[in-house]
């Protein structure tokens, strides 16, 4: 495990809007966790990079912005569109330069663009590469989408992989805990929530490579396992050899109650 991190990089595009953001959130953040931040030392101190990180709560993005900002690199976070339709939250995205999703519109390589453009000033761009909380029973990261290997490969940005933990202990995903968990809210007593950031990921195979499907999804393979490392050496725990893949379990929910409604008809027939 890196050790923690007192560096702060100088010349940090905050700006006002993301200043108070900060005073709001912070206070929050600290109630709620004990916060662990390790890594900070694998953040390039100026140029543009993507941080791509696992995704287990809905509050888990709260405590990367933190520790993003503390480092001296404020984010701009990749987030579901809906979330810019809710009053105040979304004046405050909008105001702190995050970027909207648009998920299935003619909208959506709107965020891609984006992306690139916030790297090539400069600017930190966070991907969540499974692109919505894990569905892992243990809250490992899944398979991941290849958004964020494109925009490195496009740009040649490095990637580094970040991994927390604890935040799920707070809000559980879905409702659920893991390992037996109860999936109950649990806001006190404080939590350790821990979140820590790895090497870049050596993505120099595929450079000047056109841009398949194949390269993509290894490149994607790559950052993942980037990612659950760090998480490994966070929890102390060896990930499963296979990753969780949604579509696969999604096919195998669906053969399983094809095979349950044909002998349901045969038995019916008799």
């Amino acid at each position: 495990m890196a050790r923690r991190s007192n560096a702060r990089f100088g010349n940090a595009d905050y700006g006002i809007w993301y200043r108070f953001a900060a005073v709001l959130v912070k206070p929050v953040t600290n109630a709620l966790a004990k916060a662990e931040w390790h890594g900070w030392e694998h953040l390039p101190k100026e140029g543009g990079f993507i941080a791509a990180v696992n995704h287990n709560s809905v509050i888990d993005p709260v405590f990367y912005a933190h520790w993003q900002y503390n480092s001296g690199r404020p984010p701009r976070i990749l987030g579901k569109s809906s979330l810019f339709s809710i009053p105040f939250i979304g004046f405050m995205l909008r105001k702190t330069g995050q970027i909207p999703v648009f998920r299935e519109s003619t909208d959506a390589a709107e965020a891609f663009r984006a992306a690139i453009e916030a790297i090539e000033r400069g600017q930190c761009v966070q991907f969540y590469p499974e692109g919505t909380l894990t569905r892992d029973p243990e809250l490992w990261p899944m398979t991941g989408k290849s958004g964020a290997a494109r925009v490195a490969l496009m740009t040649g940005a490095p990637v580094i992989p970040v991994a927390h933990w604890g935040a799920h202990e707070i809000i559980p995903p879905y409702g659920r805990g893991v390992k037996g968990g109860k999936g109950k809210y649990r806001l006190f007593p404080r939590h350790k929530v821990t979140v820590a950031a790895g090497p870049a990921v050596d993505l120099s195979k595929y450079q000047g490579q056109e841009l398949t499907a194949q390269v993509l999804k290894d490149a994607t393979d790559d950052i993942m396992a980037a990612i659950t490392a760090v998480l490994e050496e966070v929890r102390g725990e060896q990930a499963p050899a296979e990753r969780y893949d949604m579509r696969r379990a999604a096919r195998d929910r669906a053969a399983v109650a094809a095979a349950k409604r044909e002998r349901a008809a045969e038995e019916g027939g008799r």
